[in-house]
């Protein structure tokens, strides 16, 4: 399927998976508005993409995490595109630590950017999409959505949380033409990985961001009829 001139927003767009997954959109043909916390980051990928691959590109510097915030972020992206088809809830934070030693104030940071986040994103967009009965939201969860680890408390908490609303929004708009995925990557090759200390084996055999765009495209592109719970993959070689 063609995803030409459809229009998509992405949070997490800075860097990592997100600026990944929006340059493999753009080659498309996808216009984009892009949502980061680094303007800085979001300017510099919006040049990048117009020149290279002449789309739209409209930015929006947010903290996800304050509902005013996204709210404002996606009404702004919205309007200046004319509309959503594809929403992308990509932010997210990590920071490893044990249930009795980590801060609490870094635990709860963890379930606001990662859960709350991607709520309050579906929420202020949602409306949009329902309008047009049509669209498809990508939530990148993570395999720690599916098993814990130890000192990942409150990451993988968020992340099985995502899953669980995934999977209830999906059958919620589903009857609007709305698909609902989750896709499920291991550890991938980026600096959100590597600063919180999950980088795991040589960077070269880790999988990278590009692939959790590779997965998200090819999501995508599947027919509307075509209904996707998750999406997973793994590391060639963890260890």
């Amino acid at each position: 399927m063609s995803l030409k001139n459809k229009n998509a927003i992405i949070t997490g767009a800075g860097k990592g998976i997100g600026k990944a997954i929006a340059i493999a959109l753009a080659k498309e043909g996808v216009n984009l508005g892009l949502i980061a916390r680094t303007t800085a980051d979001l300017e510099s990928l919006q040049q990048q993409l117009q020149q290279q691959y002449g789309v739209k590109v409209e930015v929006a510097s947010a903290d996800i995490a304050t509902y005013t915030e996204a709210e404002f972020a996606v009404q702004k992206l919205t309007n200046a595109l004319g509309s959503v088809d594809i929403l992308i809830n990509n932010a997210g934070v990590a920071q490893l630590g044990t249930v009795a030693e980590m801060d609490i104030a870094d635990w709860e940071r963890i379930i606001q950017v990662n859960l709350m986040g991607t709520y309050y994103v579906t929420k202020a967009a949602l409306p949009f999409l329902l309008e047009q009965k049509s669209g498809d939201i990508i939530n990148v969860a993570s395999t720690a959505g599916e098993r814990g680890f130890a000192t990942g408390s409150a990451y993988c908490a968020s992340k099985f949380a995502l899953m669980g609303f995934t999977e209830s929004l999906m059958q919620e708009v589903r009857k609007s033409n709305i698909r609902v995925v989750a896709l499920t990557p291991s550890t991938v090759n980026t600096d959100l990985a590597v600063n919180a200390g999950l980088k795991i084996g040589d960077e070269d055999r880790m999988m990278q961001p590009e692939d959790v765009a590779e997965l998200a495209l090819a999501t995508l592109k599947l027919p509307p009829r075509v209904l996707v719970k998750t999406a997973g993959i793994w590391t060639t070689n963890p260890q």
